[in-house]
């Protein structure tokens, strides 16, 4: 009579249709006597009051979706991460592998050393570290002005990259007609783009960059839209080319000019970040170099970057002059593991062509001096687990009604995190997760970010990833995981 009662219940909780769905329970319960019958209804009585509590009703009676539930729940949670952990600062451990150091550094050193700006001649000047790009001293380092032919670096370094350096060049009307340096090429003249570089790179011609530009692009418009394409790319804020060369131009979006940070941010592409890199340096090192055009002309350009020979460290540079810009230059240095790139905008004009070999080396000596390679301990990149709400991994009843771990990793982290820091910078990790972890939870979902800071400069970034797949929990979800349990019971029962 109990086992009548129980199953008119059910029958009449759940219709003939669900019966009939769950016929192969019934079956197994027939099977099974009379009190361990009961206490299996007594169980599926008690599940359906969970169900009742896990999936309430609106107003209307209608159940509330489970995205709405799953949604609030994960918002208290992470709420809670928010207050504890959503960013989450801490120094990390560092160690100095570049132990060389010169001049008047103080080992210890905890009160930051100044390089008066009244020492500098240029209006403008950065230093920066080659291998991170972190701004290490600026003079009017974000200043838009003129920088004659530094601007040719780029024009080199494009020409590379292009791989159209076997190919021949003919001169055009507009190339022959560029104004001193120039090489001298008339028009319908061929030379082969290779030997151009080198009339570009250490003599300076403008006609060179203009016929360069121009059989690489088809003309300097589109060259120049190449060049503004690029320094974008590589993070340049004020930089616009008008002219490959470097000559004063204008143009309905600006005159042509760059910054001293930019500048620098472009010779260290070229130095160690273009595939090019090599044949760049190569070049810029040649001392100098004979060439012919097609019809067996001879010519020979010389390298007039003196700099090359005042520091044995110095690996290229770029000279620059026009009347508006004043001296300028721009260049990178090697010592030892450590990269440091410089940029000098008007330093100087005529009768004064050597402040820019004076900045130069005050500059480097600086960062030489007071800066120092430091690579960050393999435990700054170790990531705990979050937790998240009404997620489920297995599927099965235990799971319901607890948070699931989710393991993280930091997608494309850097294999050796390499920058250079004075004594009196501090290195800082911070992570940042987002408010609200939506299910389900993919492998790969970006769900914060990492960042290292040296100095509050932020340096690198890198997403942080899921590292495992995490689904939601849903009425179907449940259901499966109730009718598993079940189907377990039975099986071990009989």
């Amino acid at each position: 009579m109990i086992w009548n009662n129980h199953i008119y219940f059910v029958r009449n909780m759940y219709g003939y249709f669900f019966m009939r769905k769950c016929r192969r329970f019934y079956k197994i319960l027939q099977r099974i006597d009379r009190n361990k019958a009961a206490r299996g209804v007594g169980i599926a009585m008690l599940t359906l009051c969970l169900l009742a509590a896990a999936f309430p009703r609106n107003c209307n009676g209608q159940i509330l979706t489970h995205q709405n539930l799953v949604q609030k729940e994960t918002r208290q949670i992470e709420t809670r991460q928010i207050e504890t952990r959503q960013i989450e600062t801490r120094q990390i451990e560092t160690k100095q592998i570049e132990t060389k150091q010169k001049g008047v550094a103080q080992e210890g050193q905890t009160q930051k050393v100044e390089l008066p700006e009244s020492e500098l001649y240029s209006k403008a000047c950065a230093l920066i570290d080659g291998e991170s790009g972190r701004l290490l001293y600026g003079k009017n380092e974000l200043d838009g002005m003129a920088n004659a032919s530094t601007t040719k670096i780029m024009t080199c370094i494009l020409a590379l990259e292009s791989g159209m350096c076997d190919e021949a060049v003919t001169v055009t009307a507009n190339a022959a007609a560029q104004p001193k340096v120039h090489l001298g090429m008339r028009e319908n003249e061929q030379f082969y783009l290779k030997d151009l570089l080198y009339g570009l790179m250490l003599e300076s011609y403008n006609d060179c960059a203009v016929a360069i530009a121009e059989h690489v692009s088809g003309s300097v418009e589109e060259f120049v839209k190449l060049m503004n394409e690029k320094a974008e790319k590589l993070g340049c804020e004020d930089t616009h080319f008008v002219t490959p060369n470097g000559l004063d131009g204008e143009d309905e979006e600006g005159e042509h000019h760059t910054t001293a940070y930019d500048l620098c941010l472009i010779m260290r592409y070229c130095a160690w970040e273009s595939d090019a890199s090599e044949e760049f340096l190569a070049l810029t090192q040649t001392k100098n170099y004979s060439f012919c055009d097609l019809e067996g002309q001879s010519f020979s350009v010389y390298n007039h970057n003196s700099f090359l020979d005042m520091m044995d460290t110095a690996i290229t540079g770029k000279t620059g002059f026009t009347s508006k810009a004043g001296y300028c230059y721009v260049a990178a240095v090697e010592d030892g593991q450590r990269k440091y790139c410089i940029a000098l905008l008007a330093c100087g004009w005529p009768d004064n062509k050597n402040y820019k070999w004076e900045d130069a080396k005050k500059l480097f000596a600086y960062g030489c001096d007071y800066y120092h390679l430091y690579q960050a301990e393999e435990s700054a990149l170790d990531l705990l687990p979050i937790e998240v709400g009404s997620g489920v991994k297995t599927g099965t009843l235990e799971e319901w009604g607890k948070r699931s771990s989710l393991k993280l990793y930091v997608d494309n982290g850097p294999e050796d995190m390499l920058f250079l820091k004075a004594d009196w910078d501090d290195a800082m990790i911070q992570k940042e997760f987002v408010n609200h972890v939506a299910l389900p939870v993919e492998e790969g979902d970006v769900l914060g970010k990492i960042y290292y800071r040296i100095g509050g400069e932020i340096l690198y970034s890198y997403d942080i990833c899921a590292a495992e797949e995490i689904k939601e929990w849903n009425f179907p979800a449940f259901l499966r995981a109730l009718w598993q349990e079940f189907t377990l019971a039975s099986q071990s029962e009989m």
